[in-house]
């Protein structure tokens, strides 16, 4: 039942992502700069959480925009109601319903779906990951030098020491391409689909990542913070990889090592 739900949440989000999609809609901006919110995000975000809240009443909501609706469960459902909100404004399809669900503070399962470009990648813990119900797994590269990653960066900067301008430089220098796509719960799930090596970013927030890293392990790599700690969606660090060249990224990240 917790898996049907889940499913059917996330399909209800996506309709409307979809109904909105290059369409006319209301944007307006949140806190700080470039930081959008639609009329499709509180659409999605609606319908998403009506249809938990059919099935489960009590469970407790961790949501981007309506923030928490605290209940007394041991489950928590945290929801991204549209990933990559820039992109979906533009109308650049690389956005996506990010919902992961967690018990006991663990995650157990987690859906992205992206349905412009009709991809839906689902985890459950202990039974791996697919996209569109095939398998996928992480890729076997072991070497930073020769990866291909992924990154995201603040929308309102922080000038901190080695931060993501000064991490980013130092790869680009040594002409490892990185790239930056706008939706981290999507970059997560194409690194658990072997498409990129790794994923670094210096600031997300819970519903950015829940889903994805549990797809990242499920698929078969490593999410750590960027101390090599395990990795929790309530801190803001993360590193997500093939678990291959994990270390060697972590040095970098941490200006340990030169490449």
């Amino acid at each position: 039942m917790l898996k049907s739900t889940l499913i059917k949440a996330t399909e209800a989000g996506a309709k409307e992502l979809q109904r909105f999609f290059n369409g006319n809609f209301k944007i307006s901006n949140k806190e700080g700069f470039n930081n959008l919110v639609t009329e499709a995000d509180y659409a999605s975000e609606k319908v998403i959480i009506e249809t938990i809240k059919t099935t489960y009443p009590d469970h407790f909501i961790l949501s981007e925009e309506a923030g928490e609706v605290e209940m007394d469960s041991e489950y928590k459902w945290i929801i991204d109601p549209i990933d990559g909100t820039v992109n979906f404004a533009n109308g650049i399809p690389i956005c996506c319903i990010s919902i992961g669900l967690e018990h006991k503070g663990k995650m157990i399962m987690g859906a992205v779906y992206n349905p412009i470009m009709g991809e839906f990648f689902f985890a459950e813990k202990g039974y791996g990951a697919t996209l569109n119900d095939k398998k996928i797994s992480v890729s076997s590269n072991t070497e930073v030098a020769k990866s291909c990653l992924v990154t995201g960066f603040p929308y309102t900067y922080l000038d901190m020491p080695n931060g993501p301008l000064q991490v980013f430089e130092r790869l680009i220098r040594k002409g490892i391409p990185v790239r930056r796509l706008g939706s981290a719960a999507l970059d997560l799930c194409w690194v658990a689909a072997g498409r990129f090596d790794a994923f670094y970013e210096h600031s997300l927030n819970a519903w950015d990542s829940a889903a994805g890293f549990l797809i990242v392990e499920a698929a078969g790599g490593m999410v750590t913070d960027f101390a090599g700690n395990y990795y929790s969606p309530y801190q803001p660090h993360i590193v997500a990889s093939n678990g291959k060249l994990h270390h060697q990224l972590l040095d970098v990240i941490n200006n340990r090592i030169q490449l």
